[in-house]
């Protein structure tokens, strides 16, 4: 009996394969099991009802499957919904589904806490634990999947890298999943309907940009100078905007895709015509369209919510300089699913 059991699928397809092969059998038995795994995302052995017994329990005794537990779901009245998926160490992240009338969009996490200080931010004052691997990520991409089906009657059709941890800290982890989310062997999902959402790390964006990726790039900036940056987003001082901006040009040089700008306004903060003419002038650099967030309190009194007359500003300026701009109601605020909430309180 072997005690230190690997999580197979750890596994790419032709290990599973070799495994096989060494075990005496045929070498398509691990085509059929890294089908259960991915495509039909098997919580056990026992469910692979085409295997034979012997197998399965062959299959037992040398790994284990480290799937998620949906540990608690909430239900917003807006039709949110935000799970706390435990993970196989019994750690926790959240996980959240957004209805509209047309579409139904998964949002993940790709770390237990996160990386980075953004002082906004609830998740950002869990430490960092540990990042998730590929297949926690695939899991709870299936777990809203399957709710979607449940609540909506229809599959998912989109996913935001917008939960808890920075995806450009687990690059290579994030990577793998959304490869297997895309695959025709995983969710055979479009990458055009991914988005990953990060808060600006200069080189892992050149990185993706070499990389070849095929999914959406959107960046968390509320701000356009480093010194209200950094105030805000303390890992600014680091990755300063200058060489955030040099990444996003590089970036649209290689994939010729538009970014988008996440942007929080807050009052006393970024509210100022100054600020406003900094993030025109930052739009400018890249062909980009904006996306103003509403602000969810986390309970800190210093970041309010700036007023509708400096928003109406904000928007103004930015249409008449032609930047495509939307301003995006935040949903499920009232169980804590709203961007910036997650933060484990179960």
């Amino acid at each position: 009996m072997v005690t230190n059991k690997k999580d197979i699928r750890a596994l790419s397809k032709q290990q599973l394969r070799d495994f096989f092969i060494k075990q005496g059998d045929k070498s398509f038995r691990g085509n059929q099991v890294y089908e259960w795994l991915w495509q039909k995302a098997a919580h056990s052995f026992e469910d692979m009802t085409n295997i034979s017994k012997e197998t399965r329990q062959m299959l037992e005794d040398h790994f284990v499957i480290n799937h998620i537990e949906v540990d608690s779901m909430q239900r917003s009245s807006d039709g949110t919904i935000k799970n706390a998926v435990r993970l196989h160490d019994g750690l926790i992240v959240e996980s959240v589904l957004i209805p509209t009338p047309t579409r139904t969009t998964a949002c993940v996490s790709s770390q237990v806490g996160c990386s980075l200080d953004c002082k906004f931010c609830a998740t950002a004052r869990l430490k960092r634990m540990r990042n998730l691997n590929p297949d926690e990520i695939y899991d709870q991409v299936i777990a809203i999947d399957n709710e979607s089906r449940h609540y909506y009657n229809r599959p998912l059709s989109n996913i935001v890298f917008m939960g808890m941890g920075e995806p450009l800290m687990n690059y290579n982890n994030v990577i793998k999943a959304i490869d297997k989310i895309t695959s025709p062997e995983g969710l055979g999902m479009s990458p055009r309907r991914i988005t990953l959402s990060t808060s600006g790390i200069p080189k892992m964006i050149k990185k993706m940009a070499d990389d070849g990726v095929k999914f959406n790039l959107a960046v968390s900036l509320h701000a356009a100078t480093d010194q209200v940056r950094t105030s805000i987003m303390p890992f600014n001082d680091t990755f300063p905007l200058q060489d955030l901006r040099e990444s996003l040009e590089y970036w649209y040089a290689k994939t010729k895709r538009k970014i988008s700008y996440e942007y929080v306004i807050w009052k006393g903060i970024n509210d100022s015509e100054a600020d406003i003419q900094a993030f025109v002038k930052f739009c400018k650099y890249v062909p980009c369209k904006v996306n103003i967030i509403e602000y969810n309190p986390i309970g800190d009194v210093h970041f309010q919510q700036a007023s509708p007359k400096i928003l109406e500003r904000y928007l103004t300026v930015l249409e008449q300089n032609n930047i495509v701009v939307n301003v995006r109601r935040s949903r499920g605020k009232d169980i804590d699913a709203a961007c910036g909430q997650l933060a484990n309180k179960s």
